[in-house]
């Protein structure tokens, strides 16, 4: 099921890659931000977070979001969305 989710994350980031791992097993499509790279990605997610920069963001299309989520708080995220 493709779904319109941003990722934002940077090259580096250990929770990222785990994070992602378990959208991939999923098969969820996303698009991936690198913060690091995109200074108005890198702003945006502060703005979401009250200045903070925390990642992996996970944005959804219904304009939620989940800042550094456990694997089982991403899951029942999908499920919640109907995307698993």
């Amino acid at each position: 099921m493709n779904s319109k989710i941003s990722f934002y994350s940077t090259d580096w980031c250990g929770d990222c890659f785990r994070s992602k791992a378990l959208l991939k097993k999923h098969n969820v499509s996303f698009t991936e931000i690198n913060v690091d790279k995109d200074l108005e990605a890198n702003e945006y997610i502060k703005v979401l977070q009250n200045q903070q920069r925390r990642i992996p963001t996970i944005v959804f299309e219904d304009g939620s979001f989940l800042v550094e989520p456990s694997d089982p708080e991403l899951e029942q995220k999908l499920k919640d969305l109907n995307l698993i």
